[in-house]
C-alpha cells in the first residue's frame, strides 16, 4: 500500500484536526513524519505564544528553520496551520512565477488567498485587505514588496500570526548581491511581531543556515531537518568541453521531459536553438528573466503539459513551476555550491519515479572551482565532480548530513567511464606531437568527432568553434602547450604528470 492510499477512518478524523483539515482541504490521507512535526511545533508555539519564554526550546518550536528535500510536501506544512490559526499567515516567495502558481494550488485547495505585488493599483490593494477581513486565509508577498512602510503598517493591523519564508537559503545567497531586500526581513518580521515565523529550504550547508538564523531570527531558532538525500535522483558526472555538444547527445539518448540549466539568458537561447535544429522540430523552448510575463506564462504552460520536451533555462526555473514528471536534468554550467545544485537536480523525479541529474563538467571548471578548498562550499562541487568514490555522500557531506545508501550514481551503480571530448584530442597529439597547429588539429577533430555523430545524428553538428573550445581548454589548463623553437606553434603535450585527468 502506498503512502497515498493510506487513510484514517472517521473515528481519528474526529480526534485529529490535522488529519481532518488535509483531507477535507487538500484530499490528502497520509502526512509524513517530518510534516506532523513542523505542523505539531507550529500549533503548540500557538498555544503557548503567551507564555513566559524562559524554556529556549518551547520557544525556538515558533521559530523553525525546516530542511526538507524538494517535492516532500512542505507547503502542507504551513497551509494546513493556516486553516487552524486565529489569524492570516504570511508567506513571502522568491519569484513572482512561484507566487502565482502557489496561489493557483491554494485556490484549487480551496484556501484563500491575496497576493501582494509591486505595481498594484489601489483598487486591488483595498480589495485585498477587505478579502483578510472576508477570512482570507494566506497573504502571498516577495522581499521586495514588503519594503514598502506601509503595507507593513497595514499586514500589522490584520494580526498577522505566522510568517513563512520559503526557499530561505535566498537570505544567505542573494541578499548581499541582487536581492538586498532579503536582508531587510528581520526588520519585517521584528515590525509585524508575529508569533510564529518557519522558514524553509531544501538544502543548507551549517554556514548558511547559520547566517539565515542570524538574519531572520537573532540566532535563536530550532531547526528541523529531514533527510537530505532523494534516493530516486541518479547523479551523472559528464566530461566534455563542448558542453552543447554534450548536452545534445544527452537529448537524443535520455528520458523526457527535461530541463537543461544554462548559466546564462544567451546560452538558455542557443541551447535550445540548437536542439531544435538538431531534432528538426520544436522540441525545445528557453526560459528566464528577460522575457515578458506572457511569455513566461506560454512557456511555462507548454512545459507543465509537455510530456517530450526540454526547456533551457537559467537558475530562475529552479525554484519556480512545479513540475512532477521531469526525468532528466542536465547543468550545463557548474553551480557555485552543493545546495543550489542539489536545489536544482530535485527539480526531477517529483512524481517519485527515478530521474537522472547531469553535470556536464570541463577542464574550465576543473580550473575555476580548484581555487577552492575541498571543505568549501564552492569547492564540494569540484570534489563532486571529481570524485573516484560516491558522488551522493560528497554531496550529503557538503550540507553536514547523514551516510549515504547509494544505488543511484554513475560511480556506485559502476558505470564504463566515456572518454571525454579533450582527452581524444590530447591522445591525438600525444601520439603526433610537433606534428599539428591549432587550425590542423581543429580540423581533423572536428571530422572525426562529425563521423562519430552520424551515428545518431544525419547532420554534422560539429564546428570549428566547438573544437575550438576543447583546444583552448587543453592549453589554457597546461596539458598540452606550443613549441617555441624548431617546432614553432605545433602542439605537444606537457609533463605526463601534470596532465593526468
Amino acid at each position: 500500500m502506498s503512502d497515498s492510499d493510506k487513510f484514517y477512518d472517521e473515528s481519528v478524523y474526529e480526534n485529529d484536526v490535522v488529519a481532518k483539515a488535509a483531507f477535507e482541504s487538500f484530499g490528502i490521507r497520509y502526512l509524513y513524519p517530518w510534516q506532523r512535526m513542523v505542523i505539531a511545533n507550529i500549533l503548540e508555539a500557538f498555544e503557548f505564544k503567551d507564555c513566559e519564554e524562559d524554556d529556549f526550546d518551547s520557544f525556538c518550536k515558533g521559530r523553525q528553520i525546516v530542511l526538507l528535500p524538494t517535492g516532500a510536501g512542505k507547503s502542507l506544512c504551513f497551509q494546513i496551520p493556516a486553516l487552524l490559526l486565529d489569524g492570516p499567515t504570511l508567506v513571502i516567495y522568491p519569484l513572482l512565477a512561484l507566487m502565482a502558481d502557489q496561489q493557483r494550488r491554494m485556490q484549487e485547495g480551496n484556501l484563500k488567498s491575496v497576493m501582494f505585488r509591486g505595481g498594484m493599483s489601489k483598487e486591488d490593494y483595498d480589495l485585498n485587505f477587505k478579502k483578510i477581513q472576508d477570512g482570507a486565509k494566506i497573504i502571498i508577498a516577495n522581499p521586495e514588496v514588503l519594503q514598502n512602510p506601509k503595507l507593513i503598517e497595514d499586514l500589522k493591523s490584520v494580526g498577522i500570526v505566522h510568517i513563512t519564508i520559503d526557499e530561505a537559503h535566498c537570505v544567505s545567497e542573494w541578499g548581499d548581491s541582487f536581492r538586498p531586500a532579503y536582508l531587510g526581513l528581520g526588520d519585517v518580521i521584528k515590525k509585524l511581531d508575529a508569533p510564529l515565523i518557519t522558514a524553509f529550504t531544501a538544502t543548507a550547508s551549517g554556514g548558511v543556515l547559520e547566517r539565515v538564523s542570524q538574519i531572520l531570527f537573532d540566532g535563536m531558532a530550532h531547526v528541523v531537518r529531514s533527510e537530505s538525500d532523494r534516493a530516486n535522483i541518479h547523479y551523472f558526472v559528464r566530461r566534455a568541453a563542448a558542453k552543447k555538444k554534450e548536452a545534445l547527445f544527452l537529448a537524443k539518448t535520455e528520458l523526457k521531459p527535461m530541463i537543461i540549466f544554462c548559466g546564462t539568458r544567451d546560452k538558455c537561447e542557443d541551447m535550445a536553438q540548437e536542439l531544435n535544429v538538431f531534432f528538426g522540430k520544436r522540441i525545445a523552448k528557453f526560459y528566464h528573466a528577460g522575457l515578458e510575463k506572457c511569455e513566461k506564462d506560454e512557456v511555462e504552460k507548454w512545459f507543465y503539459d509537455s510530456k517530450d520536451g526540454i526547456l533551457c533555462a537559467t537558475c530562475a526555473y529552479g525554484m519556480g513551476v512545479d513540475k512532477k514528471d521531469i526525468k532528466t536534468v542536465v547543468h550545463l554550467e557548474t553551480p557555485k555550491t552543493a545546495e543550489a545544485y542539489i536545489q536544482e537536480a530535485g527539480r526531477g523525479g517529483r512524481d517519485g519515479s527515478i530521474a537522472k541529474a547531469f553535470l556536464i563538467w570541463s577542464l574550465e571548471d576543473s580550473l575555476l572551482f580548484g581555487k577552492y578548498s575541498d571543505d568549501s562550499r564552492e569547492g564540494s562541487m569540484r570534489k563532486f565532480a571529481e570524485t573516484n568514490e560516491c558522488r551522493r555522500q560528497v554531496l550529503l557531506d557538503a550540507l553536514g548530513g547523514e551516510k549515504a545508501y547509494c544505488e543511484g550514481c554513475d560511480l556506485c551503480l559502476k558505470l564504463k567511464k566515456s572518454k571525454a571530448d579533450w582527452e581524444r584530442t590530447y591522445m591525438l597529439v600525444k601520439k603526433q606531437k610537433n606534428f599539428y597547429s591549432e587550425e590542423s588539429l581543429n580540423e581533423k577533430i572536428m571530422f572525426l568527432m562529425n563521423k562519430k555523430a552520424r551515428d545518431f545524428s544525419d547532420v554534422n553538428i560539429w564546428t570549428h568553434t566547438d573544437v575550438s573550445e576543447i583546444i583552448s581548454q587543453l592549453l589554457d589548463s597546461k596539458k598540452i602547450v606550443k613549441n617555441n623553437f624548431l617546432w614553432r606553434n605545433r602542439l605537444r603535450i606537457a609533463d605526463i604528470k601534470k596532465s593526468n585527468q
